[in-house]
Parts: structure tokens; sequence; C-alpha cells
């Protein structure tokens, strides 16, 4: 059981998003409490995309879908001053997140011996300057626009098989959220399980899933390479 191709989920797995996006609103609104903020724009991220998913809206990209969580976000945190010009810069912070310590040396190990690419629901303009922000190389980036599907949409998973003309058996799945490994494996794809207990800050961590629940569970990126790689 070895994977050709580990597709990986960006946003908490190997992007900081929680922290990134903390650390630009109390640089912009020092009074708020910019973690609450933080985790609070992105659970409008869920809801947003089951509306895309369920029709009730147009298909957009997560960049639309973030703006459009913005304007009552700081309407509630007390920046509805805010001009539309400070706005749609501080949206494309998810354009400008950190990745995690470990993800640049762990990817580039990784990369030595497997294709490594992104699956995210992040648009391809977002997921390509992110990385170039964090210093990342990937073989190649692939979205959820690309398929016209957010994840877990099964168009998302086997897309990337079929983009590689191989099998769902040959792709593992790289995620630190349950949900999105489960509907991957759903759908044939092996997958690995990455811890990030502060995922959403030191004040709400989080609990990992259990080891049994995957094919490989590791405590970050370099971990994956070193049990990925050991087994070649």
């Amino acid at each position: 059981m070895r994977p050709t191709i580990l597709a990986f989920d960006v946003f908490g797995t190997v992007a900081d998003w929680h922290g990134s996006v903390a650390r630009e609103a109390a640089r912009r609104a020092p009074d708020i409490d910019a973690g609450a903020f933080a985790r609070d724009w992105r659970a409008g991220y869920r809801p947003a995309m089951d509306r895309v998913a369920r029709g009730e809206w147009a298909w957009q990209t997560i960049d639309a879908l973030h703006r459009r969580l913005l304007d009552p976000l700081l309407t509630r945190y007390g920046l509805a001053h805010w001009s539309e010009a400070e706005r749609a810069d501080f949206n494309n912070v998810w354009h400008r997140l950190d990745a995690w310590p470990d993800a640049k040396a762990g990817i580039a190990r990784l990369r030595e011996q497997f294709i490594c690419v992104t699956l995210s629901n992040g648009n391809v303009s977002l997921l390509v300057e992110q990385a170039r922000h964090a210093g990342l190389t990937w073989d190649t980036v692939l979205s959820a626009e690309l398929f016209g599907h957010f994840k877990p949409h099964p168009a998302t998973y086997l897309g990337v098989a079929e983009l590689f003309a191989c099998r769902p058996a040959d792709v593992c799945m790289v995620a630190t959220h349950q949900s999105d490994l489960d509907a991957a494996r759903d759908h044939g794809l092996l997958t690995a399980y990455i811890e990030r207990p502060m995922e959403f800050g030191a004040d709400a961590p989080k609990t990992a899933s259990p080891p049994s629940a995957n094919d490989w569970h590791a405590t970050d990126l370099e971990n994956l390479a070193h049990q990925l790689t050991a087994r070649s």
C-alpha cells in the first residue's frame, strides 16, 4: 500500500489560517478579539459552500465567498467604517497565509518520492499566491475550482486520479480534517491524517482523530515524510 500522488488539503493542514488571519486582524483592528474574529470568519465557510452545492447560490470562488462573509462580520465587530479598498485587501489575507513550521521541509522531502499536489477548495489564484508567500513548492496546484464542485463532492477526489490517469487507490489525501479524509476514502483514496492541535488557535485546541481512523497518522508533515519514505 503505497501511493503515487499525495493530494494536500491546504487551510489548516499546510497553512496556519487562524494564526495568519488573527495576526493581520489584530494589526488592523487592535481593539477586537482577533482570534475570535478569525474563527467566526472561518465558521461561515462550510455553510456558504453548502449553499452553493444546493444551488441556492451560483458557483463562485472561495475568494468570493470569503468576501461575501466579510461584510456582516465587520459590522458585528464594529468595523463597518472600513473602506471598500480596505475590505478587498483584507479579504486577500487568505492569499498570504503562513505555512506551519514543518510544511516547507516536509513537502520538499515528500516530493523526492511522491507527486505532491494541492486539493483544496481554495481557488487557483489563492493557492498559487499562498504557496509563493509561504515558500512552498508543489508539483501542481489543483483546486475545486477546476472541477466545478467543492469538496466533498466526488468530482474533486476522483478528479485527481483522472488527471493523472491512475487509480483512486494510487492517490492519498493528506488532511487534518477527518470529514475530508472520510469522503476521500469513500471514493477509493488512501488517507493520511495530520495533527494540527492549534488549527483554531491556542485557546481553542482541537482533538485529533484516533490513529486507527486512517492509513497513516502523523504529528506533522515531516513525520509523515519519515513514515512514508521509511516504507520505501
